[in-house]
């Protein structure tokens, strides 16, 4: 029975994804809903931007296993991404009218560094979503009592997805977000209070948490704890800001206040509300103190599944998981889309220039479903991996080769092409070095690759000037003209 309305939510999702597919003429419309999104829904899909398979079911097991210091990465530095967009970066792109994050790149530095960071964000990718697919993976795994295996599960709700996005684009993301956000909220708050309830009273929930140090946010003063915590909390913060998912949720709103104000309220609100799922985690360690630990030592993961499957009535089952199947499609939906519409926008075009509008939307749609397909083959692959690991792991290589030159690029008039380039290299290069030998035992690579960025930014940059400079002192000293040879 449960299983059956899962699949009709899933049916109905696909239809209203369908209905609002109708409006998509070009690809504005496809890729960024031809900027026409009010203010509410602009919120519900920064907010859902995030709120996925890891703040369902990852952020709580890490929550449970080290505290709010676990959690550094996600949902604080998730949160203050969409934040940090909204304060410095949504109103001066949005003013350039971009169709990708990637355009940025193009207009300010060239083709070359277009073509890089294309390939960078669109890699970044792989992770992201395998984490969402995972995750419906296991719901239908755990839903069919093992009858559809985590595989086909995947494959499943991989379809269920592409269904609309395929179609709709960003106004079928945008649509299904707005109603799914509503219904994850509703959704979890009413599995917190029936868990308190269940509980003895919230009182006891916090009380549990406190014993256990698990607000315990800043790391023990030493200087690699510390060293570690900053690369946690700046791999999604940073890393996350040039990423095309979190570009065209933004530059879907109807105007730039629209856009500023719906980034800044929808990040604080995934921030807060990503506690909800912690709170139901504690839940359980005292509705069901022998079987929570036990899960904990296993497989964190399923906590909150169980709790709800094996202690609570039929309801709440129906409630949890049209919640869960909410923030799986939300963040998965808008992540398929994103990095099919960077391919065909900054690196298909490289090849085969732009013939038409219609021919180019039909190429988006087509990527969309490769890349649906890779990356549920991925995700199969990766059949294991933490969905916390997944997620945290995929936005390192933006911010090691694509943050610096974002920011420098608009709030820097001396960045240069050659700038951009060195970032770069130098910070992926540095990133490499130091994930593969025991130097990432010591600072953590992420950190190490942002920092050799900002350096490669600053001599790519300047080095040619200060150059410049040398030999116009020489030549003044020698006498000469400038041009003449020395």
């Amino acid at each position: 029975m449960l299983l059956t309305l899962v699949f009709a939510y899933l049916l109905v999702t696909i239809a209203i994804g369908l209905w609002a597919a109708k409006r998509v003429k070009n690809t504005a419309d496809f890729a960024i809903a031809g900027r026409h999104l009010p203010l509410a829904m602009v919120i519900t899909t920064t907010f859902a931007t995030w709120f996925g398979a890891e703040t369902v079911l990852g952020i709580p097991a890490k929550f449970v296993e080290g505290g709010l210091g676990g959690v550094v990465e996600d949902p604080f530095g998730a949160g203050f991404c969409l934040i940090l967009v909204g304060l410095f970066f949504a109103g001066k792109l949005y003013k350039m009218t971009l169709l990708t994050i990637s355009d940025y790149y193009r207009e300010r530095y060239g083709r070359v560094v277009e073509v890089v960071c294309s390939f960078i964000i669109i890699l970044s990718y792989l992770g992201w979503v395998a984490a969402q697919v995972t995750a419906l993976g296991l719901v239908f795994n755990l839903l069919s009592g093992g009858a559809i295996s985590v595989a086909m599960g995947m494959a499943l709700g991989t379809a269920s997805i592409l269904a609309y996005t395929l179609f709709g684009g960003m106004w079928s993301v945008a649509v299904t977000d707005f109603i799914q956000m509503i219904i994850l909220v509703l959704g979890l708050s009413l599995i917190a209070w029936f868990a308190a309830d269940m509980a003895g009273g919230a009182g006891k929930v916090v009380d549990l948490a406190v014993s256990k140090d698990l607000f315990r946010f800043l790391p023990p003063p030493s200087l690699h704890d510390w060293l570690f915590f900053i690369g946690s909390a700046i791999t999604m913060m940073l890393g996350s800001i040039p990423q095309q998912d979190v570009f065209q949720r933004v530059m879907s709103a109807k105007d730039e206040k629209s856009a500023v104000r719906g980034s800044i309220i929808g990040g604080a609100s995934y921030i807060v509300f990503a506690f909800v799922p912690m709170f139901i985690v504690v839940s359980a360690l005292i509705i069901m103190p022998e079987q929570a630990e036990q899960l904990i030592k296993e497989d964190s993961q399923k906590v909150i599944p169980t709790l709800v499957m094996d202690k609570m009535p039929f309801v709440m089952q129906v409630v949890f998981f049209g919640a869960l199947l909410s923030a799986l499609k939300s963040t998965a939906s808008a992540t398929l889309l994103a990095p099919s519409v960077t391919f065909v926008e900054n690196i298909w075009r490289q090849f085969f220039p732009r013939v038409s509008d219609k021919q180019e939307l039909r190429t988006m749609r087509i990527a969309t479903l490769v890349f649906s397909v890779c990356v549920c083959t991925y995700a199969i692959m990766l059949q294991g991996t933490p969905i916390f690991e997944l997620v945290t792991a995929a936005y390192k290589v933006t911010l090691v080769g694509a943050f610096v030159p974002l920011v420098f690029g608009l709030y820097w008039k001396r960045a240069t092409t050659q700038g951009a380039i060195f970032a770069i290299v130098l910070g992926v290069l540095s990133w490499l070095l130091f994930e593969a030998t025991p130097a990432g035992e010591q600072m953590p690579a992420q950190l190490a690759g942002v920092l050799a960025a900002v350096l490669g930014m600053l001599i790519g940059s300047l080095g040619p000037q200060a150059i410049k400079n040398v030999h116009a002192s020489h030549h003044k000293l020698a006498g000469l003209e400038p041009g003449q040879p020395a």
